[in-house]
């Protein structure tokens, strides 16, 4: 009963003859294939591969066979450098063991097959949803999290390829994580039609890579209007009364048989399976399967060795050195979670159906699994092979899977595989779950969708402290610059009409350097990137290039803001809710420009730190800026040192967002730093407006955009660190003698003016516009402005050295020294 054709019958033609289905293809489609119809309400039928060894019984050399055949003709495609390099990845539940034997054939390749069984603690690196499936979540849980992340070829295996939508959606996923030139799709059947083809073809050409195919055999189905209405009446009528299902006899308890199975060697696939692990299995098959052949009752002249669900490859190789070294006649299937219509007809390819609970804890939660084709299979004795997360006691109980098996086989054995569960990455305990992030209008005056705020809300805490009382306690050492906020400063109307005139002469230039810098990173960092600004002088930026990218690509980008301080580092908090939410790989940190080069540095070290600490990887330090004049990163819109009109305000620019606060008292070990909403700035808030003016101006400088793109990416663009090293020079030339002390450019030096006790500005001689409103606030605070020649910025701030409140004045003639 268990053949692909039973006394002359074809076990599709059950089906075929009341649903009007047709199977049209190769010769040999009717021998690898038989219908069933599916409980399912999203597909009527079911094509049950007769060679599959999950529905149907079949012998382990045949089972295996197949895919090691796939396995070698794929090596063939893509010769033996390519090969070399390719990484196999098998679907689960159905094709688990498929793919296994499939990196078998192809040789020294590492393996990885889809699970629906998450392990807390361990970060998914893709998931892709299976439409036509009972349960569609796909995870990917590497233990090692590099193993995708390589750009050689990536072999996708399936037992069947029927509309192409599941390596659709998976190629989507991983593509946009890890983009690679070369894609080959793997299947015993490709049952594809014409328009799927062509689908696949076309999204091929999209993402720029070649997809190929390899299959055993292919064909397609004709299926006649209205199918999936007459299949489901057709399972209600068969649905009730199989025999098999009926409540199992209080029966001997099933034999445990102690395989002897290596330390340390993995299950299979689904954290990874490399060829190491590959040859210990081999070197250890010999004796397990000679512990089972030992158990066995000498009058078992018919055997079934039973796999588990996700748990294919170790039960079907022990199953083939049982048929090399027993008399008797050996098969091989699994259980599944498949929901499938029974009907004892020769011409159907489902002819018994074993139900019994789920007894492995499944994510979805308790449902029925099912045993097919066992019962009637004359078989006498099954070995029911599960790993040690399956071995509970729901799978010992009087309705489980061993008992269940007892009411229909006279000898029934249990042999255990250890699951191999990867360690989390170790870290100190903390609260399970961190806030989400904060969003306007409740925090910031920026729409919700622009930015989510990965920080604490202080707007009610007392943190703002007179400048001068705070440059003191800094340069006393008394406290950090983070600790306290300035008061923030009230522009002049005569300010801000320089605001606005310069946000006119400006907008198109900002453009441009937004522009530039978004398609590089997605040219070179990510196709998909999570921007992760710098709260906040980062954050307009970080919200312009995800308006680029909406309007030239149709993305919509996720955005965060997060708090760095400088002396302290990254908010760890912060970036451990990332790594929860997004692949760190995606993560592109963003800034507003880059000055001497000290947050660079500082951003470096904290996510080197992370990662050793956290035991993750992924995060690139490098920060994506606007402006680079300091020549402190690769990534950026221009290295000119010109006025970026964010700048020239505070958070009255910046979604009413102060700058962020650490500080014991008020941020915990398990806080996001904090920060204040200044909401009854409203009335002068200008964010939205210089986003406006900005964006507008994307669709005139698009075409610039272009070409200096494409020259960007032809030029060297290393770092030189020239900023850090005039920044030095400065430093000694002065008499400061304290690199923190030295702002360099538009943008830091007035910032310098804003919020520090500023003790001369140098301008670089002949500096025009760009300059105005930096020589209004000096003027405005008594500060010399002193042009100076062959200055590598157009301007640098310089702090009050040594400040105490006794140097009222530009002269510095009170300060100690």
């Amino acid at each position: 009963m268990n053949n692909a054709v039973n006394d002359g019958v074809w076990s599709g033609s059950w089906v075929a003859e009341r649903l009007g289905v047709g199977l049209e293809g190769d010769d040999g489609l009717p021998a690898m294939l038989g219908l069933a119809l599916r409980r399912n309400p999203k597909r009527a039928h079911l094509l049950v591969s007769n060679v599959l060894g999950k529905h149907v019984p079949q012998t382990p050399s045949v089972v295996y066979g197949h895919g090691v055949r796939l396995g070698r003709r794929v090596h063939a495609l893509l010769g033996e450098a390519e090969a070399a390099r390719a990484v196999v990845l098998g679907y689960a539940e159905t094709a688990t063991g498929l793919g296994h034997a499939v990196a078998d054939g192809l040789g020294t390749t590492p393996y990885l097959h889809s699970t629906r069984r998450p392990v807390a603690g361990v970060t998914p690196a893709g998931g892709f949803e299976e439409s036509h499936s009972h349960a569609t979540s796909h995870l990917l849980l590497p233990s090692d999290p590099g193993l995708l992340a390589g750009d050689g070829p990536l072999v996708l295996v399936d037992d069947e390829f029927s509309t192409g939508n599941t390596v659709l959606n998976t190629i989507r996923d991983l593509h946009a994580r890890y983009p690679r030139r070369r894609y080959v799709v793997v299947a015993l059947v490709d049952m594809r039609s014409a328009e799927d083809a062509e689908r696949l073809e076309r999204f091929a050409r999209e993402i720029g890579a070649r997809v190929d195919l390899v299959a055993a055999a292919s064909g397609v189905v004709r299926l006649p209007e209205g199918v999936l209405e007459k299949g489901q009446g057709l399972v209600a009528r068969y649905e009730s009364g199989h025999g098999p299902d009926a409540a199992a006899a209080a029966l001997r308890a099933p034999r445990r048989v102690d395989l002897g199975w290596p330390a340390g060697l993995p299950d299979g696939g689904r954290h990874g399976f490399t060829p190491s692990h590959r040859a210990r299995l081999e070197a250890a098959l010999p004796a397990m399967a000679g512990r089972i052949a030992d158990a066995l009752p000498a009058d078992a002249r018919r055997v079934l060795v039973l796999g588990s669900e996700e748990l294919m490859y170790a039960p079907l190789r022990l199953a083939c050195e049982l048929e090399r070294t027993l008399d008797g006649e050996v098969r091989f299937s699994t259980t599944t979670r498949s929901p499938v219509l029974a009907v004892d007809d020769p011409g159907y390819a489902i002819r018994s159906r074993i139900v019994f609970p789920a007894h492995d804890d499944p994510a979805d939660g308790p449902g029925e699994r099912y045993a097919y084709n066992v019962a009637g299979g004359g078989f006498g004795a099954v070995v029911a092979v599960v790993d040690s997360a399956g071995d509970t006691p729901l799978l010992h109980a009087p309705d489980g899977l061993l008992a269940r098996l007892a009411a229909q086989v006279p000898h029934v054995l249990l042999a255990v595989v250890p699951s191999r569960v990867p360690e989390p990455p170790h870290a100190p305990e903390r609260p399970a779950m961190l806030p989400e992030p904060l969003r306007g209008p409740a925090f910031s005056s920026y729409a919700p969708e622009e930015v989510g705020w990965l920080l604490q809300d202080l707007s009610d805490a007392a943190l703002e402290a007179p400048t001068e009382e705070r440059e003191e306690a800094i340069q006393s050492g008394g406290a950090h610059y983070a600790e306290s906020l300035p008061v923030e400063y009230q522009p002049s109307a005569q300010y801000q009409e320089l605001f606005h005139a310069a946000l006119d002469t400006s907008a198109a230039r900002i453009a441009r350097a937004v522009g530039v810098v978004t398609e590089t990173v997605l040219t070179e960092r990510s196709p998909r990137p999570v921007l992760v600004s710098l709260a906040r002088a980062g954050t307009p930026v970080g919200v312009l290039m995800r308006r680029w990218a909406r309007l030239r690509h149709g993305l919509e980008l996720p955005h965060y803001a997060v708090s760095i301080v400088r002396g302290r580092g990254i908010d760890a908090n912060a970036l451990r809710w990332l790594c929860a939410h997004h692949d760190p790989q995606d993560v592109v940190f963003v800034d507003g420009w880059t000055g001497k080069g000290a947050i660079t540095r500082e951003l470096a070290q904290a996510i080197e730190e992370f990662e050793k600490k956290e035991g993750v990887a992924g995060f690139d330090p490098e920060i994506a800026v606007l402006a680079d004049p300091g020549s402190c990163v690769r990534t950026y819109g221009t290295r000119e040192d010109f006025l970026i009109p964010s700048a020239c305000l505070n958070s009255t620019v910046s979604g009413l967002i102060s700058r962020t606060v650490l500080r014991a008292d008020l941020v915990g070990p398990d806080d996001f730093h904090g920060a204040k909403f200044y909401r009854e700035l409203a009335g002068a808030d200008v964010s939205v407006a210089f986003l406006d003016a900005v964006a507008a101006r994307f669709p005139e400088v698009a075409d610039s955009v272009a070409g200096a793109v494409k020259e960007l990416l032809a030029e060297d663009r290393s770092p030189t660190w020239a900023g850090w090293r005039a920044v030095e020079r400065i430093s000694e030339e002065y008499g400061i003698h304290d690199v923190n002390l030295v702002k360099p450019g538009v943008g830091e030096t007035t910032r310098v003016l804003l919020r520090r006790v500023p003790w001369k500005i140098l301008a670089r001689k002949g500096a025009g516009a760009d300059l105005d409103h930096v020589r209004l606030l000096a003027e405005q605070r008594g500060v010399p402005v002193e042009e100076v020649d062959e200055l590598p910025y157009t301007c640098v701030g310089l702090i009050h050295p040594r400040y105490t409140r006794g140097a009222t004045g530009a002269d510095g003639r009170a300060v100690n020294v």
